[in-house]
């Protein structure tokens, strides 16, 4: 699902609220989000999964192509942890 599909899906399930203000609820949603990330913190949304930064220190890689080595200077990368309801739900047998 892309960002335009949820705002859509939203608007259809809220006939009582305009499409553009569903657009700024789920773009103010999603900047606060960005925002916590930046500063260091954590995003939790329970039942969903907790959204947190990792770094990745530099290292010595390869270039695909040619083979040739290439240094890959150290980052920060997202990184998400499934919660418990997200997982039990992804992996429901037909037996229930």
């Amino acid at each position: 699902m892309i960002k335009s599909e949820l705002i859509a899906k939203l608007a259809e399930e809220n006939p009582h609220l305009t499409q553009r203000d569903i657009e700024r609820v789920v773009s103010v949603v999603l900047e606060r989000m960005i925002q916590a990330l930046e500063t260091g913190g954590r995003v939790e949304l329970r039942g969903f999964g907790a959204l947190s930064v990792r770094s990745r220190e530099a290292r010595a890689g390869r270039n695909p192509r040619t083979g040739e080595p290439v240094d890959v200077r150290a980052k920060h990368v997202p990184f998400f942890k499934s919660g418990k309801e997200l997982r039990e739900r992804l992996n429901l047998s037909g037996d229930e």
